[in-house]
């Protein structure tokens, strides 16, 4: 029903992935899988409603009605199996913005806050920007994918007396999608530590097939009890850039701290077509995700044959969840310096550096495969054709 290979023009629309390659990089001639949003169209079912709220021509202040929080609950519940009453969510402009509310409003200065590296820069930034310790609990690479070091994990808490654990599920950049019984020892080592756990959730919606998203408030009544639950549509139906996420507290207690938080940063109503696109994606989308998730699947596979054939000494790192990708550049042998190089400047593309996750992620990059197949063969035949100049 969705034409997921239709390549749309995005330069001259302010794009962060296109427009502003030349102020970061003072390149032009870089191709563009960095930033984690989507190279495709919301579907007309989507954009008519839109395109008729646009035609009113008045966006005064705006809250959401009754509909918009059915559409959210609707969603969770056919989806993820969670239903999320009314009263527990908060609507905020993005998730990372919902992370540093909870920060403040759950923590005091020169608390420590745990994070599980290689893992999404913004974690460190919110962290450290707002006056608080940050903590790493290095996730272990096992020669094929990552698992958590549960000891370290709790020596870690014990030793830098963490007060907060932002847990990303499922894992972005890795792909980890964290399975039911490691959720149960996240719960039991925070909860013994009284440890609270922020869970950035906003890549929930992508599964691939084998694998399934628990979210955290479901894991147990004690573990909705001690939790901030981070979600958005904004992944799911390439919406960011219109600002609204939902931020989950069914604790009572906690959700009038952080309530408090988000008042006093001067936030009150939302953005009046973020509103209304967040309802619409969760009444109407269910037919356009379900074949994203399969075309990105599609997309996924011709990767895995491309390095197999042309590309061996590259690892992709399988996937679980996400719809960016692990590359583990090792197998080159090339110091960090002549990676950037061979990225850049050979295979000209603009990607995430492993780095920035992390400083045991040097030797990795991350691509982000949302984009129509044409564009993915075209960033892998430039890096073929850049390594084999090598």
């Amino acid at each position: 029903m969705y034409d997921f290979d239709q390549i749309i023009p995005r330069y001259g629309t302010n794009s962060l992935n296109y427009d502003f390659i030349k102020e970061r990089t003072g390149r032009e001639d870089l191709l563009p899988l960095w930033v984690a949003d989507m190279d495709f169209s919301l579907p007309s079912e989507v954009l008519e409603p839109l395109k008729e709220r646009v035609a009113h021509g008045i966006f005064g202040y705006s809250d959401p009605k009754e509909s918009y929080y059915k559409a959210l609950s609707g969603w969770y519940e056919r989806h993820h199996h969670w239903t999320i009453e009314r009263r527990w969510n908060t609507v905020v402009p993005g998730v990372v913005y919902g992370i540093a509310q909870a920060i403040l409003a759950l923590t005091k200065p020169g608390d420590a806050i745990l994070i599980q590296q290689p893992v999404y820069y913004p974690f460190s930034e919110v962290i450290l920007d707002n006056g608080r310790c940050l903590v790493n609990s290095e996730l272990v690479f096992n020669g094929t994918g990552y698992e958590i070091d549960f000891e370290d994990l709790e020596r870690k808490i014990l030793e830098e007396d963490v007060k907060m654990f932002l847990l990303c599920n499922p894992h972005n950049p890795v792909g980890r999608v964290w399975t039911l019984e490691e959720l149960r020892r996240i719960d039991e080592i925070t909860r013994r530590h009284q440890v609270l756990v922020f869970s950035d959730e906003i890549h929930g919606d992508f599964t691939f097939p084998g694998y399934e998203y628990t979210p955290y408030a479901t894991v147990s009544e004690e573990a909705a009890q001690n939790a901030v639950i981070g979600t958005s549509p904004s992944k799911t139906f390439n919406i960011a850039g219109l600002q609204v996420s939902n931020i989950v507290i069914p604790n009572p207690a906690l959700r009038k701290q952080y309530r408090h938080a988000v008042a006093a940063s001067g936030y009150s109503q939302g953005n009046t077509m973020g509103l209304l696109a967040g309802e619409l994606v969760y009444a109407r989308g269910d037919d356009w995700y379900k074949e994203l998730l399969s075309y990105l699947d599609g997309n996924l596979s011709f990767i895995r044959e491309y390095l197999k054939e042309h590309l061996p000494k590259l690892q992709l790192i399988e996937p679980e969840g996400t719809y960016l990708i692990w590359i583990n550049f090792e197998g080159l042998g090339l110091t960090k310096e002549q990676l950037d190089q061979l990225i850049v400047d050979r295979a000209h593309l603009f990607l995430d550096a492993g780095s920035i996750f992390g400083a045991a992620s040097a030797q990795f990059y991350r691509f982000n495969i949302a984009c129509p197949r044409s564009i993915l063969e075209q960033a892998f035949d430039q890096l073929k054709e850049a390594m084999d100049s090598l």
